[in-house]
């Protein structure tokens, strides 16, 4: 397994994607949250690039199910954060808290 490297933002905005739609996380619903989350519009093949990225880093599984409504075609891959993405989503949210410490109220600098 590859070490552990930091998030990027867009790797961090997906795992959240697909921490909160749950046993629902598959490409169409994942592109659907980014658009709502993140107002990020994305095609299916970058998509299925950043979660073959993530699978290799230990962050995500994936598994395939045959859709129930569908004949035919290729069967459904679904996504999970795997206990290590849950780790890596952790230090980025810790990362973020910490940086903004002690950091006064912006809405002072509005006004220049």
């Amino acid at each position: 397994m590859p070490a552990a490297k930091p998030l990027s933002r867009a790797d961090e905005v997906l795992l959240i994607s697909i921490v909160v739609l749950g046993d629902d996380a598959f490409s169409t619903t994942l592109q659907q949250e980014l658009v709502r989350r993140a107002g990020k519009k994305v095609t299916v093949g970058s998509l299925w690039v950043s979660l073959n990225n993530l699978t290799e880093r230990g962050l995500v599984r994936k598994r395939s199910a045959a859709h129930p409504d569908r004949k035919g075609g290729r069967p459904r891959i679904y996504y999970r954060v795997t206990p290590r993405g849950v780790r890596a989503l952790q230090r980025a949210r810790d990362f973020q808290d910490k940086l903004w410490e002690e950091v006064p109220d912006l809405s002072v600098y509005q006004s220049s």
